[in-house]
């Protein structure tokens, strides 16, 4: 059902936790139709679940800038599990494959600390959380790493490396090996595309990652 070379594996049961994740592994989906590690950018594709949207995005280089966990709240509920495993990059630097039109936004200020508009971006027919957006840094996008189709990079290239709203994590989750730990939001503040970049940067230098 897995392949590490193609989208179709022939024998009935490969585990992904056993797979080599040195090649792309692509999960057998209803649009197997993913890609990875195209040209500089080293780009890779992001599907939904039923294979409307996919968006393409770069995984290197100036637009690619981190990847962290939030157990805020808001993600607890988006995401309908404890905390939403994401990466964000420069909303500059995403390309739509197809399904930009099947899109639909909802955005809200209420629960967000910082008194920023969140907006959601999801599929109108599965109902896949694509990304989120915020209204503080206008070209940065949080994408979620569960729609990413090469599942070798969930736990190479996107395995999270800081975790933020550490002090609303659920009390039987361990926090994650070799990550940093962030008790709220380092991002707190409004600002520009170019303060978008600097901040998450910040962030990252902070934390000793390489965003």
């Amino acid at each position: 059902m897995i392949s590490a070379k193609g989208h179709i594996h022939s024998e009935p049961v490969f585990a992904i936790a056993s797979a080599d994740k040195c090649n792309p592994v692509f999960p057998l989906l209803i649009a197997n139709d993913g890609f990875s590690e195209v040209g500089e950018e080293k780009r890779a594709s992001a599907t939904c679940f039923y294979g409307n949207v996919q968006l393409s995005f770069p995984t290197v280089g100036p637009g690619f800038h981190a990847t962290l966990v939030c157990h805020c709240t808001d993600c607890r509920t988006v995401t309908a599990s404890m905390f939403a495993t994401n990466f964000t990059v420069a909303f500059s630097h995403i390309k739509f494959v197809r399904g930009k039109s099947c899109l639909k936004q909802y955005a809200q200020a209420t629960t967000i600390a910082t008194e920023n508009t969140m907006s959601n971006s999801f599929c109108y027919n599965c109902g896949t959380l694509m990304y989120r957006a915020s209204s503080g840094f206008p070209n940065l996008i949080y994408m979620r790493v569960g729609t990413v189709d090469n599942f070798a990079l969930h736990e190479t290239r996107l395995k999270p490396t800081i975790e933020i709203f550490c002090k609303d994590r659920v009390a039987w989750l361990e926090p994650i090996a070799g990550s940093r730990q962030a008790f709220g939001n380092p991002l707190t503040r409004r600002g520009s595309e170019l303060e978008a970049t600097m901040a998450m940067r910040t962030v990252s230098a902070i934390f000793g990652t390489a965003a």
